[in-house]
């Protein structure tokens, strides 16, 4: 770790206000040079930080020594129930006290082990989907065909997977809002648009259907319900095989290029999607009409 600059050392060694007390401030001084900070509003904020800290332990009658400030438990429950502090302030000062605690007491803060992240599918492609409907035409029997491409349709069409795809009865397809809709039920009653695109065939995957199940069976509640259809289709004219999880992000992409979601996100310089969902929670979601005018007309290249 490199040493601070002479001038935010100096800072360093001259802080010394009115809102905590002397042994308190003594304490943030001390930890605060130890971190090196880069820049004097830097340090600032490290000093606030190990300030209130120090101020409030020391209150409680706890030692005010790094070991004992700095330990994970003490200077989490500070963040968490001190009072007079806003949201903003507990977040910042969590973050701050992370740092400091990092590098004046390692020992107590072990490095975070990596967590794996699941990634997103990636979109099958043009030619995919197009290969996936061309061997659902060639398998045999009418009910085969019929089952094979209505969940091609309803994966990449509608963006439905597991109970999602499974629960689907041909009467859940309907004509209305000017273009083909999905009703979907289960733990996420929605509506989903339809591409024209895929129109025609899953139209006619319904009306096959009728009340009955899309994908065929007779229970929902059976998890392997999709399998032998998946199965059907598998290895064909050198496609991979075929992944539900594939078609529904295939859908979400088509979507996402047609409202120009990266163009927005580029201009607003948000990377991070729990930023949009805590913007789009505050925001009403419009019709089902509305709905199908912005996504019922994609059309894959």
């Amino acid at each position: 770790m490199e040493p601070a600059e002479p001038a935010v050392a100096a800072y360093v060694a001259q802080w010394r206000p009115s809102s905590v007390s002397a042994e308190a401030a003594a304490s943030a001084r001390d930890v605060t040079a130890k971190t090196g900070p880069a820049g004097r509003e830097r340090a600032k904020n490290l000093l606030w930080a190990a300030g209130k800290l120090a101020d409030h332990a020391i209150g409680l009658g706890l030692e005010p020594v790094p070991e004992v400030l700095l330990h994970p438990p003490a200077a989490g429950r500070f963040t968490r129930c001190a009072p007079g502090l806003s949201g903003a302030a507990r977040r910042t000062l969590r973050t701050s006290l992370r740092f400091i605690g990092r590098r004046v007491v390692p020992q107590l803060y072990p490095q975070d082990l990596p967590l794996p992240r699941e990634r997103a599918k990636a979109p099958c492609s043009p030619a995919e989907i197009d290969g996936f409907l061309a061997l659902a035409d060639a398998q045999p029997g009418r009910g085969r065909r019929m089952r094979a491409a209505g969940l091609v349709c309803l994966g990449a069409g509608a963006g439905l997977i597991r109970g999602d795809l499974r629960d689907v009865r041909g009467t859940d397809v309907a004509c209305r809002s000017g273009g083909v809709v999905v009703q979907v039920r289960g733990r996420q009653p929605r509506v989903a648009p339809v591409p024209a695109v895929y129109h025609a065939r899953l139209l006619e995957a319904a009306r096959f259907a009728g009340n009955a199940l899309i994908c065929g069976g007779a229970d929902p509640s059976r998890r392997n319900i999709t399998n032998p259809l998946i199965a059907a289709l598998d290895g064909g004219g050198g496609l991979p095989r075929l992944d539900t999880s594939r078609l529904r992000a295939t859908w979400l992409a088509d979507c996402a290029e047609l409202l120009g979601l990266a163009t927005f996100m580029r201009a607003a310089g948000i990377s991070c999607s729990q930023r949009l969902g805590d913007l789009v929670a505050g925001l009403e979601p419009a019709g089902e009409a509305e709905a199908v005018r912005l996504l019922g007309a994609a059309r894959r290249p």
